[in-house]
């Protein structure tokens, strides 16, 4: 029987993410990130555990049908390969910053300057369309600390909530790109491999969209109707929860939804 071999990262918190989103959507897999390859007995499905910038040549390669990487891993890897779905996990930003005490004030700061990074491609891109002529320093991981030890005049990092930069005495200057956690599809998918493909993502954005929205009961009379909807249009729904009873709302029970097929 064919079966769909998507590849996943093998530790961390976007193959935490993943391996939760395969769960919700019933694909039970059999055993564990030890043998580097999971089988479902739930759905047609063979899991590769790879690092995860060794995903897109696994999928150019047609080693694998699909796999969920980081869609700054994607764009530094350089292949042609397609996004199918974006997830909505692991989201963060690729930015450049500099010490904090530095007089920056645009990015031709960085002209004859060097730029610690674990990204060095897609910094390459990015200086070539300023027109800035910096020095790339390649560095596998411990980016921030590279201007402390006199390295590197700044960096080119993964931020999150940038108190990694703060701890290191650096500054944000610039956002690059906003990256997260992608499906992408291997070109040399046969036919068979791209109906389970279909079958797979169906499951998935059911379970994306039930996270995204929830059931609601509320008693209200009739005149506070109209003023209840508007609020409840609003995407920040918990934000608004007080302006609900402000509107008349009572007895509000919220529920949440394990699958919605859309």
């Amino acid at each position: 029987m064919k079966k769909l071999k998507i590849a996943l990262q093998k530790t961390g918190r976007l193959s935490e993410k993943s391996l939760e989103m395969i769960s919700e959507a019933g694909i039970g897999l059999t055993n564990g990130k030890r043998n580097l390859l999971a089988q479902s007995d739930s759905f047609p499905l063979e899991v590769l555990y790879l690092r995860d910038d060794d995903i897109p040549q696994y999928l150019e390669d047609a080693v694998a049908d699909a796999g969920i990487v980081g869609e700054d891993v994607l764009r530094e890897s350089g292949r042609n390969l397609e996004i199918v779905m974006r997830l909505g996990f692991s989201r963060c930003r690729l930015s450049l910053a500099v010490p904090k005490e530095a007089d920056y004030t645009d990015t031709g700061w960085f002209n004859g300057k060097k730029i610690a990074t674990s990204f060095p491609n897609i910094l390459q891109d990015y200086l070539d369309e300023r027109g800035i002529m910096a020095e790339i320093h390649h560095l596998n991981g411990s980016v921030e600390i590279a201007p402390a030890i006199g390295l590197a005049d700044g960096i080119f990092d993964i931020v999150s909530s940038g108190s990694t930069l703060i701890s290191n005495g650096l500054k944000e200057v610039e956002v690059v790109m906003q990256s997260e956690a992608v499906l992408v599809a291997s070109p040399g998918m046969d036919p068979e491999a791209g109906a389970l493909l279909d079958d797979f993502i169906f499951r998935i954005r059911a379970v994306l969209a039930a996270r995204n929205n929830k059931y609601i009961l509320l008693n209200a009379p009739n005149s506070a109707l109209d003023e209840i909807c508007s609020v409840l249009s609003e995407s920040q729904f918990w934000q608004v929860i007080n302006r609900l009873r402000q509107a008349g709302a009572q007895g509000i029970l919220v529920i949440p939804i394990e699958k919605m097929i859309i």
